[in-house]
């Protein structure tokens, strides 16, 4: 049996397998195989393309599959889809793998890159931590909507919601009183959380070359520098900038045809985490450009000018994605423009 390339579907307990020979031949066809037999059946097989959709525990199966000898491809379910044959096989696992094993052949099929296990450690702490800050907005959230109900209407900043609770948590009546003194309590254990993540940040930046050098960056701090090491690692896997621009979502949609240009709003494809990152840190470059002289602030301030202020926001966070791109792949052989 000389299976070359082997579409896998993904799934928490039952998996599926498509293999094919240099002939396109389908040599492997097993809809249903069980995840503690699935190790034994991909190390059975000689070594090869393995392709699977990039989605949980992805990353996980691509490195053991590796330690065999298989080359790993991962792409995106979206790009998967038009591969499957719907009108004559219909959705299910079986149908799944083979569009798989089709997609990951094509010469222009884009991949997704294979985190390692430091990779997906450095990112577990981005993700807790921006958990933890979206518990601590909805309880500033909920303190607001239930303080109104009592003709306390509070504005949105955040500093403001905890003075002015506490300031008037004993005029509140009964459970009113222990509820908001147990959603201040809640919220004053989220910043604790939240205080202890940027540490861990601040300590991943500090210990790693690749972050200290993005930090470089206007704009680019300890979390967004860690969060693009974590993602990307050395971004070998993008060709040029724009191309890393384009996979974070910071390049318009283009609709082109008969030869007219039309670009339309930024694609906002990929992770939306990463592109906030970018797009904060854009707006505080953006804040600080008037009166300085450097090359990038006086063009973020003839861009706002010019287009408005968002438009000058996104641009600088495209520009500093593809700077990003550049420290990563050139590393101490990037100079910093002046």
């Amino acid at each position: 049996m000389t299976i070359i390339a082997t579409g896998i579907d993904l799934a928490k307990n039952v998996f599926a397998a498509h293999g094919v020979n240099d002939a396109g031949k389908v040599e492997l066809r097993q809809p249903r195989v069980a995840r503690a037999k699935l190790n034994a059946l991909v190390a059975a097989l000689p070594p090869g393309m393995i392709g699977m959709e990039a989605c949980s525990g992805a990353h996980y199966w691509a490195r053991l599959f590796q330690s065999h000898g298989h080359t790993v491809k991962l792409m995106a379910p979206k790009l998967v889809t038009p591969y499957r044959m719907s009108g004559a096989r219909g959705k299910n696992d079986a149908a799944d793998a083979a569009a798989i094993c089709e997609a990951m052949q094509r010469p222009n099929m884009r991949f997704v890159p294979v985190k390692s296990e430091d990779q997906q450690a450095r990112l577990m702490v981005h993700r807790a931590r921006q958990g933890f800050v979206t518990e601590r907005t909805a309880c500033i959230n909920r303190i607001r909507g239930l303080l109104s109900e009592f003709g306390i209407v509070l504005p949105l900043k955040a500093e403001v919601v905890r003075r002015e609770a506490r300031n008037h948590l004993e005029d509140l009546p009964g459970f009113a009183n222990l509820v908001i003194g147990d959603l201040l309590s809640e919220l004053t254990h989220l910043d604790e959380r939240v205080k202890q993540y940027d540490i861990h940040i601040r300590t991943m930046a500090r210990d790693c070359n690749a972050a200290q050098q993005l930090m470089q960056l206007m704009g680019i701090g300890e979390t967004t520098a860690t969060a693009i090491v974590a993602m990307v690692g050395n971004a070998s896997e993008f060709t040029c900038g724009r191309q890393f621009a384009a996979w974070i979502g910071l390049v318009p949609g283009q609709y082109s045809s008969g030869g007219k240009a039309r670009l339309g709003r930024i694609t906002k494809a990929g992770d939306p985490y990463l592109r906030s990152l970018l797009v904060m840190g854009a707006r505080a470059v953006l804040n600080a450009a008037k009166g300085k002289q450097d090359s990038l602030s006086r063009w973020a301030v003839s861009v706002a000018e010019r287009r408005g202020y968002w438009k000058a926001v996104v641009a600088i966070a495209a520009k500093n994605a593809r700077m990003a791109w550049a420290v990563l792949t050139r590393g101490a052989q990037f100079k910093l423009p002046a």
